[in-house]
């Protein structure tokens, strides 16, 4: 993921700022308890597309 792109990217939800998980490729913004798949380089900033993080993850 591009560095400059990840100061910008925001949850289309709330707001808040995304944690960027490389291993797991996804973007999690952690006050709704989402996460947002990355395929092919892109991430996919849709709440349907988005699964919702595990107990151990909150």
């Amino acid at each position: 993921m591009d560095a400059r792109l990840l100061d910008i990217l925001v949850c289309p939800i709330c707001k808040a700022a995304l944690e960027y998980r490389k291993a797991q490729a996804e973007l999690v913004c952690k006050p709704c308890r989402l996460a947002y798949p990355i395929r092919d380089g892109i991430p996919i900033m849709l709440e349907d597309e988005a699964r919702p993080l595990p107990a151990e993850d909150r």
